[in-house]
């Protein structure tokens, strides 16, 4: 577990090279430098202790250049850590020889090949002697006995490195590698390979799998099959592994293998791999696509998350691979597939264009894998790279002996891997991942004959009441040629829906007007431009911010001029929202949008709108996407896409109930959104400044007593509420991980946000339900703690105002969008400041109010599932076909069966 003195010695170090290195990658290099730097002498040190003599920084012999007979003596003990730090040397000698030292660090014979593979091209970016001293002062505070705790100091330093976007290369998070690795199970004597290493993160992960499973089944030591007994879900220990013998472990650390394309990676990679024990990793720069040296190598597992985007221009790869192409994600996957040994298996994260892109290369790769290795496709969210990427991806398991005894592919859709889809990824309740494990496990043990490896496994667990995995034959995925992989489409291929209506292609029934070319230039003034950012559940949802001239809207808008009562629906990311147009003035249309017109003599403009927000239509448009580097539907896919269509008397009583709910749901909007906490004030009330009758951000030296690992809450600006007394509380981290850098807070305190927009939206509350009482959260709260004189909520009835917010706004400080509300304002604010009873009184009277606005939170809850379950009835009810092909219901006459809710089963008929 990383310590915290640990950590911020790391944290020391960024901040002292980010003035001159900004890009977090640089900082993160030239720490890795440093440390190792510092640790060969430590070793040198080490060594002389015990009676031998320096290695790493001692002088070497090279041939003289003008006489053979000669040889020249570098002076190489001139870089040691002592010499460096020697009184007599300045700053700038001290970056000399430092920069002397690590540049020709790899050419020392002294060295053993490891060290110097990390010194390979490395160099001193920066010339600032001052710079430089404070950030080896910082380094000097580690020792080579630290080497253990740097392991998991060193994965916290990669994990600010964030994303080489030109490459598509983005950290895999550590809890995304820990779950694919606890599928793929790989054992004490497999060979295991990561072709795209990056910084080693899944053979890290893996080697401490194995480890904890022996020390877990000691047992397993004595040559029985090391991947029997009861495995661990996702294990994060520290890998000792104790099971084991020295031995066993040198012979499971060669093992491992590693490729990557980039000096950089290979160098972070070694560094990480010797961090976490291994004295001799196998980490080879390597361009897996385009090289051949390596080909014939193959491996028991495999485990990648490689690049997903293709260079300009795409791969150029040698012949040797099963599939033509040129695109990085289908030859990586065809890699993997093609170096696996007979009982090989694999797990690797890949695009979704890899799932259901539609080109010749993609459906020949699916073939090969449906075929030969694919098991098991795990959906993850489309969040899980975030902050540094929204990309959709899914994990492909392979195993090609269970690929040859199973006829089924398994499919397991993750909606939440325990952490938000926001770009913080704050833990969050619900995590999904282990029962994926379970499930995927219990596929495994059921459809293969040799079960040993995993016998021991319980396999009565009975099902999850919402089941997130369902099972598909391959003769279905292979049905219509495209071997689609998007579980979407064939979910629930056994659990069939009934509809008592006609089921109508969406092409047959509407005209699509689809806006493509380049968008006229934007104006200030003039037409409004629709874009896909207006368009959300239903509604043109805010005023459009984007215009074009009249001229220009004659021109783009030549397929077809939306009218009210036409309906959108977007294309590409976000995907299948949808607005209905609701005025009779002009708009203009961007790209991403399709409209829809329906045939009004057979079909209601608002049920196409309330159709098309369905469960099964969303489910339509994901499986039915495709594309390049950027997926959505086309017109054409859409126009086949078949809905439910009532006579017109059904649709029209739809509607009208619908829009009844939606009047309701209308008003308690207008009553949410309007309400404000308000007070009359009385002029013979007091007046004092805020300051007095409070503290301003209480000192966190009142903590010092307590122990670092207290769980505490904490509480980003996401979570505090706009114009809402109260907000939830979610998060609770160790109070050493937050006491350093973020604001202190306890229960009863209010909460003021003090930077733009924030503060003029209303962001502020009262802390309550704070885990030990104690919170933290963003350094840009203002924390107002109440005196004996007045009450939480009168502080914040009055922070809220509308005048206080714009004397706030008018004092604010700062450039841009950094502008802050100043301390001094807060603190010499005037409010009135009536008794304690008064207060009490009025607060009890603005608590009741709340209880009404939240009475209508739940009534907008209540009527918009309300709509979702009448619309949904026009999808029919759920029944399961019987052996001989007929559903279980006594009324089948001229029933529709609707696949749900894929189309590929939407031409059944039930006679």
């Amino acid at each position: 577990m990383l310590d915290t003195p640990t950590k911020k010695r790391i944290d020391d170090c960024r901040d002292i090279l980010v003035g001159k290195l900004p890009d977090p990658k640089a900082q993160i290099e030239q720490i890795t430098i440093g440390l190792i730097y510092k640790f060969m002498d430590d070793m040198d040190k080490e060594a002389i202790e015990l009676g031998g003599k320096a290695k790493f920084f001692s002088n070497y012999t090279i041939p003289d250049p003008n006489d053979a007979e000669k040889e020249i003596v570098v002076e190489f003990e001139k870089y040691s850590w002592d010499r460096l730090f020697d009184a007599k040397v300045t700053a700038s000698e001290m970056l000399t020889l430092y920069a002397e030292a690590i540049a020709g660090m790899d050419k020392n014979p002294n060295i053993p090949q490891l060290f110097r593979d990390i010194f390979k091209n490395a160099f001193l970016p920066y010339r600032d002697p001052e710079t430089l001293k404070m950030f080896l002062k910082t380094i000097a505070e580690f020792e080579y006995t630290h080497s253990e705790k740097l392991g998991d100091a060193f994965e916290y330093l990669l994990s600010v490195m964030g994303s080489q976007g030109d490459a598509g290369q983005f950290r895999t998070p550590r809890h995304i590698i820990d779950f694919l690795v606890a599928v793929v199970n790989p054992g004490k004597t497999d060979t295991i390979l990561d072709p795209a290493c990056g910084t080693a993160g899944f053979l890290i992960s893996a080697f401490k799998y194995i480890t904890a499973q022996s020390e877990s089944h000691p047992e397993l030591v004595s040559g029985t099959d090391d991947r029997s007994g009861e495995i661990p879900k996702q294990v994060r220990n520290d890998g000792k592994g104790d099971g084991l013998t020295p031995d066993e472990r040198r012979r499971i650390i060669g093992n491992f293998t590693g490729y990557d394309i980039s000096p950089d990676m290979v160098r972070l990679s070694l560094v990480n791999l010797y961090l976490h024990g291994f004295s001799d990793p196998h980490i080879w720069e390597y361009d897996t696509l385009s090289s051949e040296e390596r080909w014939d190598e193959t491996f028991d597992v495999i485990l990648a998350n490689p690049p997903f985007m293709s260079p300009k221009g795409g791969i150029r790869p040698h012949k040797k691979f099963s599939i033509g192409s040129n695109r990085s994600e289908v030859l990586f996957v065809d890699y993997i597939a093609e170096h696996l040994n007979p009982k090989g298996r694999a797990g690797i994260i890949v695009p979704e264009g890899v799932i259901f892109q539609s080109g010749t290369a993609y459906k020949a790769l699916r073939k090969m894998l449906v075929d030969n290795y694919l098991y098991a496709v795990v959906s993850l969210p489309a969040g899980i790279f975030n902050p540094y990427s929204g990309v959709k991806t899914s994990i492909l398991l392979m195993d090609k002996q269970l690929a040859k005894q199973t006829d089924e592919i398994l499919f397991v859709k993750i909606d939440n891997d325990g952490y938000g889809l926001g770009a913080q990824r704050n833990a969050v309740k619900g995590g999904q991942l282990d029962e994926a494990i379970e499930i995927i496990r219990q596929f495994v043990a059921e459809n293969t004959a040799e079960t040993q490896c995993i016998a021991s496994l319980p396999t009565n667990t009975p099902p999850p009441a919402n089941p997130i995995a369902h099972a598909v034959p391959k003769t279905e995925i292979a049905k219509n040629g495209d071997y689609n992989l998007s579980g979407e489409r064939y979910k629930n291929t056994d659990q069939l829906r009934i509809t008592n209506y006609e089921l109508v292609r969406l092409g047959d029934v509407c005209q699509f007007i689809d806006y493509r070319g380049k968008t006229p230039t934007k104006t200030e003034i003039g037409i409004p431009l629709i874009t896909a950012k207006n368009v959300k559940k239903g509604y043109i949802q805010k005023e459009p911010e984007e215009f074009i001239s009249p001229d220009d809207f004659e021109t783009w808008m030549t397929r077809g001029i939306p009218k009210k009562g036409d309906v959108l629906i977007t294309t590409e990311a976000p995907l299948g929202n949808v607005a209905q147009i609701n005025t009779d003035k002009r708009i203009a249309l961007a790209q991403r949008l399709i409209t829809l017109i329906p045939d009004r003599n057979i079909l209601i403009d608002s049920y196409l709108k309330e159709i098309l927000l369905t469960d099964n239509m969303q489910a339509n448009l994901i499986a039915n996407q495709s594309g390049s580097t950027v997926y959505g539907i086309k017109a054409a896919t859409l126009k086949q896409i078949q809905i439910p269509l009532p006579p017109l008397s059904v649709q029209q009583e739809i509607v009208a109930e619908i829009e009844s709910y939606q009047k309701i749901i209308d008003g308690a909007k207008m009553v949410v959104e309007n309400y404000r906490p308000k007070i009359e004030i009385d002029p013979e009330w007091e007046m004092v400044e805020l300051g007095e009758v409070c503290e301003i951000n209480p000192k966190k030296s009142e903590l010092d007593s307590l122990s670092e690992n207290l769980e505490v809450s904490f509480v980003p600006m996401a979570d505090l509420n706009e114009n809402q007394i109260n907000f939830i509380p979610t998060q609770t981290k160790p109070l050493g991980e937050v006491i350093k850098g973020y604001t202190y807070f306890k229960n009863d305190d209010v909460l003021l946000a003090k930077v733009t927009p924030c503060f003029e939206n209303g962001k502020a509350g009262i802390a309550k339900g704070l885990s030990n009482t104690i919170g933290f959260g963003s350094s840009e709260y203002y924390v107002l703690r109440p005196n004996k004189k007045i009450l939480s909520t009168w502080i914040y009835l009055n922070v809220i105002t509308n005048s206080f917010r714009e004397k706030g706004k008018l004092n604010m400080t700062g450039t841009g969008g950094l502008q802050r509300i100043p301390r001094e304002f807060v603190s010499s604010t005037l409010i009135p400041l009536p008794p304690l009873e008064t207060q009490h009184r009025i607060v009890a009277q603005i608590e009741k109010e709340q209880e009404l606005v939240n009475a209508n939170k739940q009534l907008i809850a209540i009527f918009e599932q309300k709509i979702k379950d009448r619309i949904a009835r026009v999808w029919g009810t759920s029944t399961e076909l019987s052996a001989s092909g007929s559903a279980e219901n006594p009324n089948t006459e001229n029933l529709q069966m609707v696949a749900e809710p894929g189309a590929e089963y939407s031409k059944i008929r039930i006679k």
